[in-house]
Order: structure tokens, then C-alpha cells, then sequence
């Protein structure tokens, strides 16, 4: 007992609860609540619209907060039900706990050490996604989940499916979600990164039982395409607002001197890894999808795992006063490849117009197409050219200069 109130007084040094949302789980529900009430007495209980039990066997356990209402929303809706009871009850941390028995609560203790060593943190319980008798849907969505974090983030999880987590509640009180099933463990973990919330996993153990006791609320086609559907608006917001804003804030946070010598001249990476990166800005910045390169480099460069901010520095040459330039070596470019002796001059201008005005549209239109080709197949083998050229150069000037 006097370890039991060991941790009973932590959860209260913390001012930590623990959240336990439930959807008919009558066969677990009880044992779980008595397993945490070892560790805290701290616990909000979020029913969420059940239609078993559930609401008897609440009403029979002394000494918990209870949230009831019908009908049920989805777990998302209520893990946020819980937040902001806890914190009109003062609590500045939550511990998320499922009801289905999956959970142990004898990993609660390490949950309070490490927000103790990082406080202001999200803690995410990891669990063995290999582990026997994990289910097969578990495992692909799992993955799944984990790459697209990575893509909207940056960031590595071995686990962004785990409901066994520590929330730092305060620092959601004014923020508005928008999903409110399974999905918004999603959305919350996400845009956590997006504001610099330190996202630490810890291992826990997990508990799988047979297939033919398991109660699973989970339904693969609705829940798949809600969380595809919320990937595919993260993506977006990271390709459009996120990063952009990040490399602004970087850009003007930083001198332009300061920025060449931290990431090129003394940077850790590899010196030819730092220059594929300007070649391939380069290329970017010359190919023709003009309003998209910087996005399509950020995109790509997260993919190939290059440096971001170096990739869109090099691809900014496509910049106003450069753009006559690229445009024209690029049709000439074209043109050779093409085998094509003509250029775009003003004369051939006047020709399309006269065209034009003389009704004869297919052919101005066929004869627009043969100069968009030429410009666009000229445009990236040109970016390749400069592309190559910027990689060979850059790498030299690096090899060079880091030796001195």
C-alpha cells in the first residue's frame, strides 16, 4: 500500500488524472478502473453513450468522475470530454487508459517519470507491433499511421496508434479540433509536432486477448478512409502552410550569410549529400510547374530524405529576375534536343496572333503546343544540366573549403 500512495501522491504532485473512455466494455471496464485506482485516485471515467452495462457497474465504484451522454460520438469526441473536465478540474496532465483491458496500469509510474524529466511533453506508450497475437489490421494500420506522421512531420514514431498516453492538457485548452472518432489521436499527435510539443515513446506492455474475446470497435473501411481522408488534409496543410512558414520564419529569423555557413559550410552532413540537395533544387526550380516547385521540392526532398532548406534555397533561382532567363535557355534547350532550328521571336508572335484573329484556332493551337513541348522537354533537360552542374561545383567548393 504505501507504494500504491507513493504514486497517488506523484499524480498529485503533478496535478495528473487519468481518462478512461468507454464504449460498451462491461466485461473489462471494472477491473481496469480498479487496476489504475492502485496507482491514482485521480480518474475521470467518459461513457461514451453505451448501451451495455456500463453505466451500473459505474455508478457501483465509489470515488471516480463520471461523464455520461448518449449518444455515442466516437472516441475522439470523448477523450476531448475528458480534457476539459480535467481541466476545469485544475489537472494540467492527462493519461489516456483504453477500457478494453489492453493497457497495463502498472506502467502508469513511467509515464510520471519521464513528464518529470521532460515536462510539457506528449508521452505515447510504444508497444510491440510485432508482438504474438497482435492482430493483422492492428499492424498495417500501425504503419501505416506512422508513415504518414513522418511525412507530415518529420518525425520517427514507432507507434502513433497507441491510445496509452500522457497529454500536456493545458497546452490544448484553446485549441479547436476537428474530428472526433478514432482519427483525432491522429490529429492531436500531429499538430502537436506542428507546435514543438516534445513527443517522447516509452515502451509498455500491451495484452491481446483471443480473437474470439476481443471487443473491438474499430471498423476498418469507415475508420480507414476517416483516417486517410485526415492524411490527406494534413499533407496539404503541411505542403502549403506548414513548411512554407517554417522556412519563412527560418529565413527572416536567420541571415543569409548565417544561413549558407550553418547549413552548407558547417553542416555535419556529407558533403555530397549537401550538394545533390542544391543540385536538385536547382532542377526543381527550373521544371516546368511554375507555382508548384517549392512545394514539389519540400514534398520530394522529405521523401528522398534530403535537407529541406537547402533544397528549397536552391530551387528559389527560378526568382523574378531569373525567370526571362531560365524560360529562354529552356526553349533553346528544347530546340535542340528537338532537332527544332527555330526560336520564339516576335515575329513568330505576330504569327500566332494573325492566326488568331483569322479564326484559324487549330492551328494556332497546334502550333502553341509544339512551342509549350519544346519549352517544357527543354526545361528539364536543362534543370538536369544545371542540376549537375550545381552538384559538381558545390561539392568541390565544399570538399575545398571544409579542408581549410
Amino acid at each position: 500500500m504505501a507504494k500504491e500512495n507513493t504514486y497517488v501522491n506523484r499524480f498529485r504532485e503533478l496535478n495528473a488524472c487519468a481518462i478512461i473512455p468507454t464504449f460498451n466494455n462491461q466485461g473489462t471496464l471494472a477491473n481496469v478502473i480498479n487496476d489504475v485506482k492502485d496507482f491514482t485516485d485521480q480518474i475521470i471515467v467518459v461513457n461514451d453513450g453505451s448501451t451495455d452495462s456500463t453505466s451500473q457497474i459505474l455508478s457501483a465504484i465509489k470515488d471516480i468522475d463520471i461523464i455520461e451522454y448518449t449518444p455515442n460520438k466516437g472516441k475522439g469526441f470523448a477523450i476531448r470530454a475528458g480534457f476539459k473536465r480535467a481541466l476545469e478540474m485544475g489537472y494540467d496532465y492527462a493519461i489516456t487508459i483504453d477500457a478494453d483491458g489492453q493497457h497495463y496500469a502498472d506502467d502508469l509510474p513511467f509515464f510520471l517519470q519521464k513528464i518529470q524529466e521532460h515536462p510539457d511533453s506528449l508521452i505515447i506508450g510504444s508497444r510491440n507491433i510485432e508482438a504474438e497475437g497482435m492482430p493483422g489490421k492492428n499492424t498495417f494500420a500501425n504503419r501505416f499511421s506512422n508513415f504518414w506522421f513522418k511525412v507530415e512531420t518529420g518525425i520517427q514514431l514507432p507507434d502513433t496508434q497507441s491510445g496509452y498516453r500522457l497529454y500536456p492538457i493545458e497546452l490544448y485548452r484553446n485549441t479547436n479540433f476537428f474530428t472526433g472518432n478514432y482519427e483525432f489521436e491522429v490529429e492531436i499527435l500531429v499538430r502537436s509536432a506542428w507546435r514543438n510539443i516534445p513527443i517522447i515513446p516509452i515502451p509498455v506492455k500491451v495484452y491481446y486477448p483471443p480473437a474470439d474475446e476481443r471487443v473491438s470497435h474499430f471498423r476498418p473501411l469507415r475508420d480507414f478512409t476517416r483516417i486517410s481522408i485526415l492524411n490527406t488534409v494534413l499533407v496539404l496543410i503541411t505542403l502549403l502552410i506548414v513548411w512554407p512558414v517554417k522556412l519563412y520564419r527560418y529565413l527572416t529569423k536567420n541571415k543569409f550569410t548565417d544561413i549558407v555557413k550553418e547549413q552548407i559550410l558547417m553542416h555535419n552532413e556529407n558533403p555530397m549529400k549537401v550538394a545533390v540537395a542544391l543540385g536538385f533544387g536547382v532542377f526543381m526550380g527550373v521544371s516546368p510547374i511554375w507555382g508548384f516547385q517549392m512545394l514539389t521540392a519540400a514534398f520530394l526532398a522529405h521523401l528522398m530524405r534530403l535537407n529541406k532548406i537547402l533544397v528549397l534555397l536552391a530551387s528559389n533561382i527560378s526568382i523574378p529576375p531569373l525567370i526571362p532567363f531560365i524560360i529562354y535557355f529552356s526553349y533553346k534547350t528544347g530546340g535542340l534536343v528537338l532537332g527544332i532550328k527555330g526560336t520564339l521571336t516576335k515575329e513568330t508572335l505576330i504569327n500566332l496572333k494573325d492566326q488568331l484573329l483569322n479564326s484559324n484556332f487549330y492551328d494556332t493551337l497546334q502550333e502553341l503546343g509544339y512551342n509549350l513541348l519544346q519549352y517544357m522537354i527543354g526545361s528539364l533537360v536543362f534543370g538536369v544540366i544545371l542540376g549537375l552542374a550545381t552538384c559538381i561545383v558545390s561539392y568541390l567548393l565544399l570538399v575545398l573549403l571544409r579542408k581549410k
